[in-house]
Formats: structure tokens, C-alpha cells, sequence
């Protein structure tokens, strides 16, 4: 088997209904581990907000405290939403976690804002959106950056420390945009999988070399139910599909037990929906899983994938990486 491209992680901290936010957190952290301890390449967390279920809201909080417990996976944003923050705070922010945590901070960014126009004009960015997203990158990209003479504004810590950053997407905007500015992109198949072949093919086709990056660097983001059998793998991916439900529902996005059937829980247009949703979600055991990465590679170029693991149980959920990590040869 010829040796796949690097693996990585995104995390959401979904809190398991019944839980609390702490014991999900630590649950997180051991996930994490586990990760690092099979060669993972990096373990990034979402930003969130206004979503029962969904605790990354706080992400650059997380990041430090995910880096802290571990040694030597990257740990980063996937993303920071830019329209809800100043540039200046990223900066900040994030300067500040890579001299706490030297070349292990990625800061990838989206445009969109992670939650509903109530609370986005909430965390008070009203009117500045995603229309401003290409200064606000350029921005970035210059607080953290070397300092340069007569600059007024300074990113105390930031500046200098030069933190990866990343463009993520889910349509042709962002590609166009990481290609034109020289940056690695992340394409978010795993919730929105139709646009994933043109989107990763505009970006390697436009890419044009940069301080940064000499070369296009793509991921793909991929929902998976990794499993020591077909059967399990079906009955534990229940519980994505029961939280993707609720999506569509605007009901609260907690984790719940999988089921033995879905039948009764949706009708047949809400089950197509969930399934174009999920359209390209790995699932089964490893033989399973290798069969379509297979299938997956053979369609796309990519340097990189990032699983999304939705399954109920931490202890089954840190058992599926072995199960996945089996299926990247060394």
C-alpha cells in the first residue's frame, strides 16, 4: 500500500448529553493524546458559538490548553471565524500560544461566522463580515509578520513569530483566495462535500508561491466511523446522524447514544439530507476504510486529511484512531 498523505484531526468538544463542558474538555484532551501517541499530525478546534452541544467557542482558550497537554502534534484553529474578531486580537492571541508552544500553532481562518445573525451581532462585528475577510487576512498577515519601521500598531506578542496560516473553505472563494495569496487551504468536506474536487482543483491550478509556501498545500476535512466491524461502524455512525438531524431541526447539537435504527427518528427527506451531508464519510472497519481512502485519493490530490469522529463513547472514539491509523502505511 503506498503511504496515504498525513492525517489530522478537528475537533468540535461536543458535549455528550447529560454531561458537562468539563468533562467533555477532559475527554478532548485524552482524545488528543491518543492522537499525538499514533503520529496524528495536528488537532484542530472549531469555532462555535450559540450551539447547545457544541463547547469550542472560546478556541484560542482551548488551543492553549490542548497544546499544554500534549508534546509534539500542532495544534491550531480549524478556524477562527475572522468576521466575528479584530485582527489585532488574533494576533495577539495567537502570538501569544506560539511562544508559549514554538512551532506547534496553526491559525487557520474562515469568513464565515460560526453561528446565527442574532449572535453574531452579539460578539459585536455587526457590519463587517465576511466582505472584509481578504483585508482582514492581509492584516493578520502583517501583525505577524516582522515589524517593520514606523509601524504604529504592533501585535505585542505576535509580531515576528510568523504563525501558519491557513485558509479554510467549503466553496471557490477561499480557494481562489489561499491560491492568490500563497497559502496551504483546507477544504471542509466534511459537512460540505459538493464542491470538494473543483474547489481543491482551483486552488492547485491558481496557486501562486509565496514567503510562506513555495508550493500548493491542500487537506480535506472528511467525516469518519472507523470500527472493528461493519455492523459497529453502522450502529455507532447513529450518532452522527442523530446530531446532524438536530442541525436541520435548530435543536440542541448534544451528543446522544446510537441507536440500533433510525427508522421512526426521520422521515425520507430529512435522511437524504443527512446523507448528502455526509457524503463522504468513511465508514467500517479498516479493510473498509482502506477501500474507500482508496476510492477517495484516487479522486482528489490532496497533502493532507482531516477526520472529524463523531462517536458517542471516549473510549471507542480513542479505540477508532487505532483503527484509522492503521490505515496510513509508515
Amino acid at each position: 500500500m503506498p503511504t496515504r498523505p498525513d492525517y489530522s484531526l478537528l475537533e468540535l468538544a461536543s458535549v455528550r448529553e447529560g454531561d458537562s463542558v468539563g468533562t467533555t474538555l477532559s475527554n478532548s484532551a485524552a482524545y488528543a493524546r491518543h492522537a499525538e501517541e499514533l503520529g496524528f499530525k495536528r488537532f484542530w478546534l472549531a469555532e462555535h458559538h450559540n450551539m447547545e452541544g457544541i463547547s469550542s467557542s472560546a478556541t484560542s482558550v482551548l488551543i492553549g490548553h490542548i497544546a499544554g497537554q500534549t508534546e509534539t502534534i500542532r495544534v491550531g484553529s480549524g478556524g477562527v471565524m475572522l468576521p466575528n474578531h479584530p485582527p489585532l486580537v488574533i494576533a495577539e492571541q495567537f502570538g501569544t500560544l506560539e511562544s508559549l508552544y514554538p512551532g506547534r500553532i496553526d491559525l487557520g481562518l474562515g469568513r464565515a461566522p460560526g453561528t446565527d445573525p442574532v449572535t453574531a451581532r452579539a460578539l459585536r462585528r455587526e457590519g463587517l463580515g465576511a466582505e472584509q475577510f481578504p483585508e482582514d487576512v492581509a492584516r493578520l498577515q502583517s501583525l505577524l509578520g516582522p515589524l517593520q519601521p514606523g509601524q504604529s500598531v504592533k501585535a505585542i506578542p505576535g509580531a515576528g513569530t510568523n504563525v501558519p496560516i491557513w485558509l479554510l473553505g467549503s466553496s471557490l472563494y477561499s480557494a481562489q483566495l489561499a491560491a492568490m495569496r500563497g497559502l496551504p487551504y483546507a477544504f471542509a468536506g466534511h459537512f460540505a462535500p459538493r464542491l470538494y474536487r473543483e474547489a481543491l482543483r482551483v486552488y492547485r491550478d491558481n496557486f501562486q508561491p509565496s514567503d510562506q509556501l513555495a508550493a500548493p498545500y491542500a487537506m480535506l476535512a472528511v467525516p469518519a466511523v472507523p470500527a472493528d466491524s461493519m455492523d459497529e461502524a453502522r450502529f455507532l455512525a447513529t450518532t452522527s446522524y442523530q446530531r446532524i438531524l438536530a442541525l436541520f431541526r435548530g435543536q440542541p447539537l448534544w451528543m446522544r447514544p446510537p441507536v440500533e435504527s433510525m427508522n421512526g427518528l426521520w422521515n425520507a427527506g430529512e435522511k437524504a439530507s443527512v446523507q448528502d451531508f455526509l457524503a463522504l464519510q468513511l465508514l467500517g472497519d479498516a479493510d473498509a476504510l482502506n477501500r474507500q481512502l482508496d476510492t477517495l485519493l484516487a479522486s482528489v490530490e490532496v497533502d493532507e486529511l482531516m477526520f472529524t469522529v463523531d462517536i458517542y463513547d471516549p473510549v471507542k472514539r480513542r479505540h477508532a484512531l487505532d483503527i484509522l491509523a492503521a490505515t496510513r502505511s509508515d
